[in-house]
């Protein structure tokens, strides 16, 4: 309804705090407070009870701090977006409030410009469970009888920013006409949450331990990104990744599959197998590699086991990350070393992919930077790989109208 007012819950431990917060939005014609509790336990009993639509929470509380309340509230409260308020602004308070479920962050002081322009902004991100249209009306690939294609990024060594390219990757590729969802595979510690500022209250542990697996379960858990992307997360801990089992991901793929017409997964290092079976599954896998001697070493691992496993050349489409001429290792390089062609190369540009882990923005957004640029190739590369021509020629036509 056009009338409806942002319905706002406060906790925190200072009287006077939470009265001056009352004051800042009482004259806002479009928001409400609703409530106002001293602890982390009163609190949780009013997000409960009223349901509120943000919640304006103070990260150090008496008995619970900040941190684990914002947990317990998506528990009772999924769709309740939190906003965690505090006068410690450093980058690991920003990402413990992330990976809680925490949608957005407010270092004290701030002003009432401030305040009400983030109420506003994380209400506008709340959002119903995705709805997806019926299997045979998502344009060609997609429906009953078809097929979506799976896109795995993956690398035998860490820290090579695979989440990176895979997050980015996703985005790239969902266009009007299409249907992208991206799965977060890198298990236990997957973070495809924290680089899209995105939570939500199901999770790929929670697919996992259905035995049986319908469509609308499957959307259901999904979260979705302003990009139009459809994203599966990871689970919230650690220990729930067990339940994610090679045959239980199997079942996954397979539904997202008959919903999706791209299926990007991102992986974790780990030679488990759930992600032997996601390479299997793939139609194309990408393999990030660093212009170090390690990670190069560790890719030729790689490939002496997909060798072995009979997989085509052709499937795997190899990428440099954090190119700069200043390492003294070049594509010409990693590719007489590995024997594979260099499919693409993305620029080191650590203060942008820094900004865009921090704010949750995906870097494709930023078009003119060159990393920006070389991603948005890369996706290109995997269009082509993935579709005929026509196919893809038709997915842009309609994205044109």
């Amino acid at each position: 309804m056009a009338d409806q007012r942002i319905r706002v819950l406060i906790i925190d431990d200072v009287p006077e705090t939470r009265e001056n917060l009352k004051k800042l939005l009482m004259f806002e014609h479009d928001i409400e407070v609703v409530g106002a509790a001293a602890t982390a336990e009163e609190g949780i009993r009013l997000v409960r009870d009223l349901q509120p639509d943000v919640v304006l929470l103070d990260i150090n509380l008496p008995r619970m701090s900040g941190i684990s309340a914002v947990e317990q509230i998506m528990e009772v409260a999924p769709l309740t977006q939190v906003v965690m308020m505090s006068v410690q602004s450093d980058a690991d308070y920003l990402r413990r409030a992330m990976l809680a479920g925490a949608r957005d962050f407010l270092p004290k002081p701030f002003s009432a410009d401030e305040l009400v322009a983030t109420v506003r902004r994380v209400y506008r991100m709340r959002r119903p469970p995705p709805v997806l249209p019926p299997p045979g009306s998502l344009g060609p690939g997609v429906g009953r009888g078809a097929q979506g294609k799976v896109v795995a990024v993956y690398s035998p060594k860490g820290g090579v920013g695979t989440t990176l390219i895979a997050v980015n990757l996703a985005v790239a590729l969902q266009k009007p006409g299409r249907r992208v969802v991206l799965i977060d595979a890198s298990l236990p510690f997957g973070d495809v949450g924290v680089f899209l500022n995105l939570q939500g209250p199901r999770n790929i542990a929670d697919l996992a331990l259905m035995g049986e697996m319908d469509p609308e379960a499957f959307t259901l858990s999904l979260v979705s990104h302003a990009s139009g992307l459809k994203v599966l997360l990871a689970p919230p801990r650690p220990e729930l990744a067990e339940y994610v089992t090679a045959d239980a991901m199997k079942r996954i793929l397979n539904m997202a599959r008959t919903l999706f017409d791209i299926v990007v997964i991102d992986t974790t290092t780990q030679p488990t197998d759930t992600t032997l079976l996601i390479l299997d599954e793939a139609e194309q896998i990408v393999l990030v590699v660093t212009p170090d001697v390690p990670t190069i070493k560790n890719a030729r691992l790689f490939f002496d086991v997909i060798t072995q496993l009979n997989y085509p050349p052709q499937k795997t489409l190899m990428i440099l990350n954090k190119m700069d001429r200043r390492f003294g290792i070049t594509a010409e390089m990693v590719e007489q070393a590995l024997k594979h062609p260099v499919g693409a190369q993305i620029p080191w540009d650590e203060v942008t992919v820094l900004n865009s882990i921090n704010k949750g923005s995906p870097l494709v957004a930023q078009r003119s930077k060159p990393i920006a640029q070389a991603i948005l190739q890369l996706a290109g590369r995997v269009e082509e790989a993935l579709f005929a021509p026509q196919e893809v020629e038709e997915v842009r036509k309609r994205g044109s109208r």
